[in-house]
Parts: C-alpha cells; sequence; structure tokens
C-alpha cells in the first residue's frame, strides 16, 4: 500500500522508504543526515526488525508482520515502552527513539530503536565457535540478565500499570486458546486437552514482576566476546505478571535445543552449555523463589509455543512470511502439544 507521504513505495517489504524517511524528518528533526536505505534482518519469525542507515547513523525498525495480525499481539507500542521504561536500569536494551502509532505511514505501526553492535547466536556456526567455557558464560549471562529483569519494582521505572499481574496465568491460557482459534490450519483435539489440562492444574501465582514473554539465548545481544549481554531484545509479550512463565519458556527452548529440531539452534551441554535444569538451578539459587511447580510452567510454555508456531504456519501457507525457515514450523506444533500433554499428565 502507499505510504502516508506518498506513493513511492521503493524500499522493503513492510518499509517504504520515503515515508520513513518524511515521518522521520517530521518525528525527529536532523537526527537524519543524508538518504534512507536497509535491510531485513534474518531470523525474526513474527515481528519484523530492519538495519536502518542514512549512510552514517544505524537504527533497528521493528514493526508487526505483514499479515494476519492476531488481536493483541505484535504491540509496538507495548514493545517501545518497555525498553523506554527499562532504559536507565541494569537491564541492556536498545535505546528507544520514536513510535509511529499511525498504520498510514507503513501500513502498520512501528518503532525505531538504536543498533546495538553485537553477535547473536542463532546459527549453528557461531555457537560452535563458543569455547566450553564461553558457552557456560554466556548460559549464565541468560539467566542473571533474567534474574535482574524481574527483581526490578515495576512501579519505580513507571510501569505499575504496565499489566495486571492478578489472574495473569488463567488470562494467559485463555488467551493463547483464542489466538490459537483466530490461526488454526487444522483441528487438533490434544490443544482441547492441554488448555484443559492447564486449567485444572494451574499453580498458585508467586510475586509479580516484569514478565518479558519469550526470552530465550536467540533474543539477546551478546557482547562479541561474550562478556556479556548488550541487550534484551522483542519485547512483544512483555507484561507484568507470573515470572515463572519466562522460567519455563526459558526451559522449553533449552530442551528443544538440546535436541535440535530447528526450532532452536543446537545446545549439547557436551559443548559446554547448562542443560535446562542447570539453567533453572541457576535461576532458583538467585530469586529466592519456589519453582517446586515449574513443570506446569515449562507445559505453559511448550502450548504457547505451539500457538505461536501455528500463527507463524497460518502466515506461511498465506505467502506473507518474510524470510527463511518457516517451511516446517506446522509440523513443529503437535511435537509441542504432546510434550505439554507428557509434562500434565500426572499433574
Amino acid at each position: 500500500m502507499p505510504g502516508l507521504y506518498g506513493d513511492d513505495v521503493s524500499g522493503l517489504p513492510g518499509v517504504d522508504f520515503a515515508a520513513l524517511t518524511q515521518w522521520l524528518d517530521d518525528e525527529r528533526p536532523g537526527l537524519r543526515q543524508g538518504p534512507i536505505d536497509g535491510e531485513l534482518i534474518a531470523g525474526g519469525k513474527s515481528n519484523l526488525t530492519y538495519r536502518i542507515t542514512d549512510g552514517g547513523s544505524v537504527w533497528a525498525l521493528r514493526r508487526p508482520p505483514l499479515a494476519h495480525v492476531l488481536p493483541s499481539a505484535h504491540d509496538m507500542g507495548r514493545e517501545f515502552t518497555v525498553i523506554s521504561a527499562l532504559g536507565g536500569t541494569d537491564v541492556p536494551v536498545p535505546a528507544a527513539y520514536a513510535l509511529c502509532a499511525d498504520p498510514a505511514v507503513l501500513g502498520a505501526p512501528f518503532y525505531l530503536m538504536s543498533f546495538v553492535d553485537g553477535v547473536v547466536f542463532d546459527q549453528p556456526p557461531r555457537l560452535a565457535a563458543l569455547t566450553p567455557e564461553l558457552a557456560r558464560r554466556a548460559c549464565e549471562e541468560l539467566v542473571d540478565t533474567l534474574l535482574e529483569l524481574h527483581s526490578i519494582d515495576p512501579a519505580s521505572i513507571g510501569l505499575a500499570g504496565f499489566g495486571r499481574p492478578d489472574g495473569y496465568l488463567a488470562r494467559q491460557v485463555k488467551r493463547w486458546h483464542a489466538q490459537w482459534q483466530a490461526s488454526e490450519t487444522a483441528p487438533r483435539p490434544e490443544l482441547d486437552r492441554v488448555v484443559e489440562r492447564l486449567t485444572a492444574t494451574m499453580p498458585a501465582q508467586g510475586a509479580p514482576a516484569i514478565v518479558h514473554g519469550d526470552y530465550r539465548l536467540t533474543n539477546v545481544i551478546y557482547e562479541r566476546d561474550v562478556s556479556g549481554i548488550a541487550a534484551v531484545v522483542d519485547w512483544e509479550m512483555a507484561t507484568l505478571g507470573d515470572p515463572l512463565a519466562d522460567v519455563g519458556l526459558l526451559a522449553v527452548y533449552h530442551r528443544l535445543a538440546a535436541v535440535s529440531d530447528g526450532v532452536m539452534p543446537a545446545m549439547s551441554p557436551d559443548n559446554g552449555f547448562l542443560s535446562a535444569d542447570e539453567m533453572a538451578a541457576r535461576y532458583a539459587a538467585g530469586a529466592g523463589r519456589d519453582l517446586s511447580q515449574l513443570d506446569w510452567y515449562i507445559a505453559f510454555g511448550y502450548y504457547k509455543l505451539a500457538v505461536i508456531s501455528e500463527g507463524i504456519h497460518y502466515r506461511y501457507l498465506q505467502g506473507k512470511t518474510v524470510g527463511e525457515g518457516f517451511a516446517h514450523m506446522g509440523e513443529r506444533v503437535p511435537q509441542l502439544l504432546d510434550a505439554a500433554l507428557d509434562l500434565l499428565a500426572d499433574r
């Protein structure tokens, strides 16, 4: 579709450079020093991230997928709000520059943030280059940064109203069920069984915290020497709620990495990476929280990832995905649901 500022749609899928240029000049006069150019950053399977440059400065632009945007998902304002608030804390995030809530400019809301120079361990060659010592350090930094996030008092950084912690788990189970119904490509009775068991065995919530919502190795940018994490990214599902939801989903991603099924690049404990159980133990030692019900949260993580995968598969079938790595997402959905049911069977 043409941008708000003209009919020149030269650029990338999802980004009209002419419209972006005019918006940026209106919103942040003087920030741009030359013609705008850019490229899609590979790897994202939900919101889209672009590297944008004026020939001197470099920024990152985030926007929703090109089609099938689910209700309450892909909230650019939410991402912008949380990284703006966290900018003065010890949780590393990109600097937030400007938010565009008007979908007429690029066809959807978007925001601009700093481009963080570092490394994302989302490709097998990058992981293979890590020594066992660095692999362990990467995992330890991942857990320790999550602990730092969960230790922040939301009210102290202006996020007291960022979410509704009471009833968070029940709402999450219902919300992800609604997301499934909005993007279902084939009936799956096991999905209904997972929802039933999650609801029937739901634990009491612990003390609320800022929840990232999709915390994993490939959603952080490390310093190039792996001395620390340069930025945590992809905050589209952030809210206030039960922080063990982050821990459970992190365990899911680590379990998937151990079997290397393609959802995550392979991270074998034999090569120095912490196992999912070791990650949970490090979190428990630092957080002082009761993790005795962690299996429920891990099952919830499998369920949530199954719904996300179904939504990606739906967009893929529509021909509305940008980049590579989408062809096999649909095959993983029943595997993820079965893993959830296995954990819930004895509860």
